[in-house]
């Protein structure tokens, strides 16, 4: 049967590059190569990717089922990433599906950010003075990644876990809470700001940025909804470029 498929496959297999996992399911499931080999190139994404390794833990051998769930809710890695962390942190049962894969997913998602944001303040209420200064003087070593040229844009660093509460709860995304402030202290990401010249106070995009990769790893505007082009290119054609440059000279 095995080698009939392959005869029927063959102008596919000849034309193609297929993981040879993908080879193997389609013919055990009977469904197209192009379809399998989307799943096995985000499966291979997720793991080697070491920041979602609490959905791999979560998942485990039911990874496609999570892809199929994040496809039709056509959320992102790490937005559920955040409610993961969130229901961990609040304790729920996440072998519940009601909790795994609630039907609404940004409904619960929010719900499940507010009741983490309150809890997490209270435990964090004594270590607030000492993560300010710590946030303080990360983002003064950082500082010189700021950029204010060329456009009608500028680019900011966060400069305290106060003014990333601010910022979350006005576009209303998970930059003010989900452990990012700790992130920054750590160096692990810095948070910088996206800001019309003409209205600099006012929370218009939000910027997470790895020190290690030296990449953008999120840029949302209001609601976690994608930035206008013009934006987008602003942030990775000019800001990224320079911001990268700078850390190249070490001068940050």
């Amino acid at each position: 049967k095995f080698q009939k498929w392959l005869l029927n496959n063959h102008t596919a297999l000849k034309g193609n590059f297929y993981y040879v996992s993908t080879i193997i399911k389609a013919y055990e499931e009977n469904k197209p190569l192009d379809y399998i080999q989307a799943y096995e190139e985000k499966r291979k994404k997720i793991n080697a990717d070491k920041y979602l390794k609490p959905i791999r833990d979560l998942f485990g051998k039911d990874i496609y089922k999570y892809i199929d769930y994040i496809n039709d809710k056509k959320i992102s890695d790490r937005l559920y990433l955040d409610y993961l962390i969130a229901c961990n942190y609040l304790g729920l049962d996440m072998t519940e599906p009601k909790n795994r894969i609630p039907h609404d997913f940004m409904y619960w998602h929010d719900v499940r950010i507010d009741e983490y944001a309150t809890a997490k303040a209270k435990a964090d209420a004594e270590e607030r003075k000492e993560l300010y200064e710590s946030f303080s003087k990360v983002a003064e070593k950082y500082s010189k990644l700021q950029y204010t040229e060329n456009g009608a844009y500028m680019i900011v660093i966060a400069k305290s876990p106060e003014e990333l509460i601010k910022e979350g709860a006005i576009l209303k995304h998970c930059v003010g809470h989900m452990g990012y402030d700790q992130k920054f202290i750590r160096e692990e990401t810095l948070i910088f700001f996206v800001r019309a010249k003409d209205n600099p106070e006012q929370p218009f995009v939000t910027v997470e940025y790895s020190l290690k990769s030296k990449k953008v790893l999120q840029c949302y505007a209001k609601g976690n909804s994608k930035p206008d082009a013009d934006v987008t290119n602003y942030v990775n054609s000019k800001w990224l470029p320079y911001a990268n440059k700078v850390l190249n000279k070490k001068v940050a």
